[in-house]
């Protein structure tokens, strides 16, 4: 079945849709490209990282870390998880059980995007996927990490509450938690786990859930830039002052 691309370009971004025939689906993202793209090719492929939005905010509002992952050699794709028709997230009963239709409905957005584009973008390394997700958007992230999916290399949650993070070694796990709300019981691994896995949580302090995108404040940005960047240098933990 033969699966449609519209993707407009502008300069290294490039920004529009990806249809997906066989769920009759039409993906937002944005598509851009490292900042040393020239030296992304067949024999030395450049890493990728998609970055899921949290629900009711923009793909689009997520370029402070989309731009320092393009300036580590990252490409990045911001995608829009909700459309107009989907239903919305619910917000009663057992919400593990009834947003799961949600998570995996993104879950396997995540999968076809990386399945579709790894074609087009030939010269980046779509076996070895890094995944951000903020909130609803995290969730998303971490259903699909626990599909065992051979693709996934890193996944980074930005305060996402509800899916459990990944228990294996195969993964590598980044929480970056706000202090506002807690996440439910089992998302997050305990300390043993932590060291048992080389899984990470880091929490800001005073950082707020619903200010972690572009229109949050500076200082918040420049923490959750500053520990991703330590933790893709280094593979390790770097706690906030």
């Amino acid at each position: 079945m033969a699966i449609a691309v519209s993707i407009s370009t502008v300069c290294s971004v490039y920004a529009n849709t990806v249809f997906d025939e066989s769920r009759d689906r039409n993906i937002p993202v944005e598509i851009a490209k490292p900042a040393n793209a020239r030296e992304c090719s067949l024999k030395a492929k450049c890493p990728v990282a998609f970055i899921s939005a949290g629900y009711g905010v923009s793909h689009h509002d997520y370029s402070f870390i989309s731009k320092q992952l393009n300036a580590m050699g990252y490409l990045t794709v911001a995608i829009g998880h909700e459309l107009a028709n989907d239903p919305p997230l619910s917000v009663s009963g057992n919400l593990f059980e009834t947003r799961s239709e949600n998570w995996i409905r993104g879950a396997n957005t995540l999968d076809f995007l990386q399945h579709k584009l790894a074609k087009q973008f030939n010269h980046y390394d779509f076996e070895k996927l890094l995944l951000v997700g903020h909130s609803n958007g995290g969730d998303i992230s971490a259903w699909l990490a626990n599909e065992g999916k051979d693709y996934i290399q890193t996944i980074i949650t930005l305060d996402h509450r509800r899916v459990p993070l990944p228990r294996t070694n195969k993964v590598n796990v980044l929480s970056i938690r706000a202090s506002d709300f807690a996440a439910d019981k089992g998302v997050l691994p305990t300390a043993r786990e932590q060291k048992q896995f080389g899984s990470c949580i880091v929490t800001i302090e005073k950082a707020k859930h619903n200010d972690i995108a572009d229109f949050g404040p500076k200082w918040l940005k420049d923490n959750i830039k500053l520990i991703i960047n330590k933790y893709l240098s280094n593979e390790s933990c770097y706690p906030t002052k």
